[in-house]
């Protein structure tokens, strides 16, 4: 697992891994994409208003 976020920090250090961070960076500033984001992390999690089932 380690060697995984290795790579990934190291990819965040190059030119092309800078741009998708100033890119990601740029699109979680909107309201929408925020509210976006926080619905899904909360699904994850299990918090959401179904308690993370399906309403059957």
């Amino acid at each position: 697992m380690a060697s995984i976020i290795n790579k990934l920090k190291s990819f965040a250090r190059t030119p092309q891994g800078q741009k998708l961070m100033n890119q990601a960076q740029r699109e979680l500033s909107k309201p929408g994409n925020q509210q976006k984001l926080r619905k899904l992390t909360d699904r994850l999690r299990g918090g959401g208003s179904s308690g993370g089932r399906r309403p059957y």
